[in-house]
C-alpha cells in the first residue's frame, strides 16, 4: 500500500475544525490565525482531490468526502499519540521488556520480594524471567540476550560489567540427618574434614566454589568433593541419600527434605554475596529502573 506523505499538521488542523465547525473557534484551539488553518485545509483538500467541508455563513459542515476521511484521521492522531506515549514510557524506564537471568537459590530468597517490589512500582514493564547459574548469565550478558542478572559472587576482574550488592547471607553446613554432627545446633567447618562433601562445579559459579574451598583451606582441609550438581534442590537430595554434606547459603534451608539437617556454620562470619549484575555499557532505561529498585528494597532492611 502506497503510504501518503502527509504533514501531521494538516490532519490536526482538519481533526479540529471537523470538531469545532467554525474556522475562528479552530483556529484559536490549534493556537494559529484564520489564514494559516484555511491554508492547511486547502493543502488536505488538494492531497484528497474533494473538498472537506462545505463553507457556509457562521461556520462550516462537513462533505460526505470529509465524513469518510475523520475516523481514519482521528485514529491516526490517536495511534501516534498513544505510540509517542508508549515511547516516552520506555525511555522514562515505565514500559518495556526486561530479561533477567536468576540463580535457582534465589528464588528461596531475594528474587520474590525483588520482583514483587518492581512489578508494584513498574506495572507496565514486561519481565522475561530466566533461570541460570553465573557463568551462562554472564555469557548471556555479554551477547546480550539477558538484560541484568542475579548471582552470587560476582567476578572482580570482569571490566565489561556493573555490580550491585543485593543482599548477603551466612552459610550452613548440609547434612544427613543421621550424620553425628547433626545432633548439634552449630557445626564448625574443621568438623568435617574427614566427611565426602556434595558440591557444585566451579564452572557454573567460579566465584561461590573458590569461596567454599577457601573456607575450607581456612579451616585446614581440602573437601574430599565425591559429587557434584548444577541445581541445590540436587545438592540437597544428594546429602539426605548419604552420599556425602555440603555447604551453602542460609537460604536453602526453605528446601524441606526430611533426611536433610541444616546447621549454623561458625565459627565466623564470612558470608555470600548476592549481586545484581549488568552491562556498563548497557543502553534500557529499564536496568536503571531494576537498580532503583534494588536501592528502595536495601534503604527498608533494618
Amino acid at each position: 500500500m502506497e503510504r501518503p506523505e502527509l504533514p501531521l499538521a494538516q490532519l490536526h488542523a482538519f481533526a479540529v475544525l471537523a470538531e469545532e465547525l467554525h474556522f475562528g473557534r479552530a483556529a484559536a484551539r490549534l493556537g494559529i490565525a484564520q489564514p494559516p488553518l484555511s491554508q492547511q485545509i486547502r493543502r488536505l483538500e488538494d492531497k484528497v482531490g474533494h473538498a472537506l467541508f462545505r463553507r457556509e455563513p457562521g461556520g462550516v459542515t462537513l462533505t460526505p468526502v470529509g465524513h469518510e476521511l475523520l475516523p481514519a484521521a482521528l485514529r491516526a492522531l490517536t495511534g501516534l499519540a498513544e505510540g509517542l506515549a508508549a515511547a516516552r514510557a520506555v525511555g522514562d524506564g515505565q514500559a518495556g521488556r526486561l530479561r533477567i537471568g536468576f540463580a535457582a537459590s534465589l528464588a528461596l530468597t531475594v528474587l520474590p520480594d525483588l520482583l514483587r517490589t518492581f512489578r508494584d512500582r513498574y506495572p507496565g514493564v514486561r519481565l522475561d524471567i530466566q533461570e541460570m547459574t553465573t557463568a551462562p548469565q554472564l555469557a548471556a550478558l555479554r551477547d546480550e540476550t539477558i538484560d541484568v542478572g542475579l548471582l552470587r559472587e560476582p567476578p572482580t576482574e570482569e571490566r565489561e560489567f556493573s555490580f550491585r550488592t543485593v543482599l548477603d547471607e551466612p552459610f550452613v553446613a548440609v547434612l544427613p540427618t543421621a550424620h553425628p554432627l547433626a545432633a548439634q545446633r552449630t557445626v564448625r567447618l574443621a568438623q568435617l574434614w574427614d566427611s565426602p562433601f556434595v558440591l557444585m562445579p566451579r564452572e557454573v559459579g567460579p566465584g561461590f566454589h573458590d569461596q567454599i574451598i577457601g573456607l575450607c583451606a581456612a579451616a585446614g582441609f581440602t573437601p574430599r568433593t565425591v559429587q557434584y550438581a548444577v541445581e541445590w534442590q540436587t545438592v540437597c537430595a544428594l546429602v539426605e541419600a548419604g552420599l556425602g554434606v555440603s555447604v551453602a547459603p542460609a537460604g536453602i534451608r526453605r528446601i524441606r527434605l526430611k533426611g536433610v539437617a541444616f546447621r549454623g556454620l561458625g565459627p565466623g562470619t564470612a558470608r555470600t554475596r548476592v549481586a545484581v549484575a549488568w552491562r556498563t555499557d548497557h543502553a534500557n532505561p529499564l536496568v536503571t529502573s531494576l537498580l532503583s529498585t534494588v536501592a528502595q528494597r536495601r534503604s527498608r532492611r533494618p
